[in-house]
């Protein structure tokens, strides 16, 4: 029997076990999805704590409610380890990892890089490797599968693709805290190295999600992926823009956006703000404008889109600077109160947040800056900030502490009522005041 003919009976009789590397925001409610279709799931994470939790059947991601790890810890199908080694034991390693930006917003694979070392240490015949992580295109084939092989021993190191193991890209496209569709119900993209690994992949994900679109290559996933979130970080910039256009003319965007929104047809609306957050948008561009110098290409439509994204959070301290001043106060030494950590309303997720990029900011020119976020009690350590801050509750008297109000994130516990009657003065980047403004009459300032 050959490694293909070996890896699909596994699959067809769900005697596969599928190991998942990285149980965060991607990993986790994958390793569920599958849980629930009837797979055996290894999951791996190099965080103690992660691995601790799950015993215990603690959620570490809020959003995904408790019983999804009193699902998982409960069951005879499902372990997790920090133990690497033990993945030679999987059939089928999908890998759920971060893909950051370097210091000058270059591409950085090392986690995929080093993953990929530590599968080609117990590689063997009859595994599927299926990245999730996304990156630029050729990453799957160019730089993973020659990782594995380089990591690889004995005989291991003349294994080929497509006879001995098998390699897919099938991107996540998770949204935390969206209501309207979850892993299970959102269609899976899915490309493989040759055409028995996308039919090997699209069997195994069958097991966890109702919809698998089979594409004709990794690569034309890879940028599949990559096109949703420029498509995604081009519009915002694009109302981004004519935010602070139409703002200069005295015109209310919001408004305009909801007037353009009543057509019903070539016509999607995208809303402003502080700037982007989490592990997409902000990001995900910045792959391929990369990868496109490497064939001579120059993406100025997506770095344009960039510039203004990330001018963003700048605009709205001018703004606040502005505002103060008109009240007669000076930035430096004022007290500033931020609203909101998460880098979007009613989930905990602060990956990539404007709100970090605001207090720093605000803080650099003089102002004591603290924040209030009831999902983020304390801030937590991240990849360029380590804030060391803790939560302010909204109450009347705090708020007649602070000499602005700066909303980032417009979660819905928050009492945006009290806010607009007893803040000094508000600085609003997410139209959350709109219904109260009246009570905010000559003290709030949209941003």
């Amino acid at each position: 029997m050959t490694a293909y003919e070996q890896l699909k009976r596994r699959l067809e009789t769900k005697e596969a076990l599928v190991g998942i590397i990285g149980l965060g925001y991607v990993g986790l409610p994958l390793a569920h999805a599958l849980h629930q279709g009837g797979l055996r799931i290894l999951g791996f994470d190099i965080d103690p704590a992660k691995i601790d939790a799950l015993k215990k059947g603690v959620n570490y991601l809020k959003h995904l409610g408790e019983s999804l790890t009193r699902d998982l810890s409960g069951s005879k199908r499902f372990e997790a380890t920090a133990d690497m080694g033990r993945l030679g034991e999987c059939d089928a390693i999908i890998v759920c990892v971060p893909t950051p930006l370097g210091k000058h917003q270059e591409p950085d694979i090392s986690y995929i890089v080093s993953t990929a070392h530590a599968i080609g240490k117990t590689l063997r015949p009859g595994q599927l490797i299926a990245l999730e992580s996304t990156t630029y295109p050729g990453t799957t084939r160019q730089d993973m599968i020659p990782a594995m092989l380089a990591a690889a021993s004995g005989p291991a190191k003349s294994y080929k693709s497509g006879e001995d193991f098998f390699v897919v890209f099938s991107p996540e496209r998770e949204d935390p805290g969206r209501k309207s569709h979850n892993t299970r119900s959102t269609p899976k993209l899915l490309g493989g190295c040759d055409p028995r690994a996308t039919e090997l992949g699209a069997m195994l994900y069958r097991y966890g999600v109702e919809t698998v679109v089979p594409v004709s290559s990794a690569e034309v996933a890879e940028s599949a992926k990559l096109l949703e979130n420029i498509f995604r970080a081009v519009n915002i910039a694009l109302v981004n823009e004519l935010k602070v256009v139409l703002t200069a003319m005295g015109i209310d965007v919001w408004e305009v956006i909801r007037a353009a929104s009543t057509k019903p047809f070539g016509f999607m609306p995208f809303y402003p703000g502080p700037g982007l957050g989490g592990h997409c948008i902000p990001i995900d561009p910045f792959y391929l404008t990369w990868k496109a110098k490497e064939v001579g290409k120059f993406t100025r439509f997506i770095e344009l889109a960039g510039q203004v994204n990330t001018h963003m959070p700048h605009y709205v301290v001018e703004r606040t600077m502005l505002a103060l001043n008109d009240h007669g106060k000076a930035i430096k030494g004022s007290r500033i109160l931020v609203l909101g950590l998460a880098y979007k309303p009613d989930i905990d997720d602060t990956r990539e947040s404007p709100s970090f990029e605001l207090i720093m900011l605000l803080e650099d020119l003089g102002a004591e800056v603290d924040y209030s976020d009831p999902l983020v009690p304390k801030t937590p350590r991240v990849r360029r900030h380590d804030l060391q801050m803790a939560s302010v509750d909204i109450t009347p008297a705090n708020l007649a502490r602070y000499d602005a109000v700066v909303i980032s994130t417009n979660h819905s516990a928050f009492d945006y009522r009290t806010i607009a009657e007893h803040a000094r003065l508000v600085v609003d980047t997410r139209d959350a005041l709109r219904q109260f403004e009246s009570l905010a009459a000559g003290r709030l300032v949209r941003a």
